[in-house]
């Protein structure tokens, strides 16, 4: 049996690198591109998906193992033998779809199967499934908000990977209590991403006496989350996660004139790779000016791929202990948009007390 059970909703590029890392790590016994080999005893190759969600005829029906790799994933494919698994099932279309995608070509853009949604609640009931990891598009709020019900319905705690305020929701974190569910979230923070890098660059500043003047955020990437994006009135929460992650940092926030956070543009040619690009624009000793650009590349998929392990594998230890509504050490180390934001050292040191401390009865 599974030591932790999970469902996916969502097989896109970021459950194509955790299937693809699950099966990698079940392999080997290093830690190499881990951040905790294990978390209250629990190592990744414990995780299994027992079941999956999405809408995409390409991946509908298919065995998870070969739907990973279906158009239009185009991550990095760097463990290509992946065990069928679970076949993947149809979930409501509701807002997981921008209008403006259909406009590109079919490579590059979801298309619905057609076939009638299944029962969600009732399948993630009868898989087993303990967790559901969200991997909804940017913008879907809906969506987000559906399968965060279904989890409910289903006594299952939830990691909510996008930028859709579900655990940083204090009504949505009241019902997870209530039901007696964790979870974890809100948009998942990458190993060494856009955000971590730019949130360690403007706390470096703050401590070393630097006052920080203004400062921008610009990445493009030629995934289906870029091209989602392309549609600004989907970037609301997105914005609103990434800018906050960046200001909880400074002892004074910046006005909003003063800084810009969100992406640029989607470049087809790139598939998975996202380029950032950061600037910090700040005043040193005697008032004089001074400036870092920086930037970075990464393959974006497996990069969040490090992280959601993390906190998949604390929304497991958090079931063992009986606790319930959102982890706030957990969310505050993996997530841009926590209940509550620290700086990433005490969201660290948080994090590390929360694994020792938390144990299940009998362990």
């Amino acid at each position: 049996m599974a030591r932790i059970p999970i469902a996916i909703a969502g097989v896109g590029n970021c459950a194509s690198s955790l299937v693809q890392g699950l099966a990698w790590y079940a392999r080997r016994r290093d830690a190499v591109g881990l951040m905790h080999q294990q978390i209250g005893g629990y190592r990744v190759s414990d995780i299994q998906v027992v079941a999956a969600f999405d809408i995409d005829r390409r991946k509908v029906g298919r065995p998870l193992g070969q739907a990973i790799f279906a158009s239009p994933n185009n991550t990095q494919a760097f463990c290509p033998r992946v065990r069928g698994g679970v076949k993947v099932q149809m979930g409501p279309v509701l807002d997981g779809v921008a209008a403006h995608m259909k406009h590109y070509p079919a490579a590059c853009r979801f298309e619905p199967a057609h076939v009638r949604p299944v029962e969600v609640s009732q399948e993630l009931k009868r898989s087993g499934a303990q967790i559901l990891v969200n991997y909804m598009p940017v913008g879907a709020q809906k969506a987000t908000e559906f399968y965060a019900r279904a989890c409910l319905e289903a006594g299952v705690a939830l990691v909510n990977c996008m930028p859709v305020f579900i655990a940083s929701d204090p009504a949505w974190a009241k019902r997870f209590a209530r039901a007696g569910l964790p979870c974890i979230g809100d948009d998942i923070k990458a190993q060494v991403g856009a955000t971590i890098t730019h949130r360690t660059l403007a706390r470096l500043m703050v401590e070393r006496g630097v006052r920080l003047d203004r400062t921008y955020q610009l990445n493009v990437g030629g995934n289906t989350d870029f091209l989602n994006m392309l549609d600004r009135s989907r970037l609301a929460s997105k914005k609103i996660s990434k800018t906050q992650a960046v200001q909880s940092q400074l002892e004074v926030p910046l006005s909003p004139a003063a800084i810009h956070v969100g992406p640029a543009d989607y470049v087809p040619f790139l598939k998975d790779n996202k380029v950032c690009f950061l600037r910090l624009e700040g005043s040193g000793f005697g008032g004089v000016p001074m400036n870092i650009e920086l930037r970075l590349s990464v393959e974006d998929s497996p990069n969040s791929a490090g992280v959601v392990v993390d906190a998949i594998r604390c929304a497991r230890l958090a079931l063992d202990c009986g606790l319930a509504g959102p982890v706030e050490a957990a969310c505050a180390w993996t997530m841009k948009h926590p209940p509550r934001q620290m700086t990433d050292a005490d969201a660290h040191h948080a994090m590390e007390q929360f694994i020792a401390s938390a144990r299940a009865p009998g362990r």
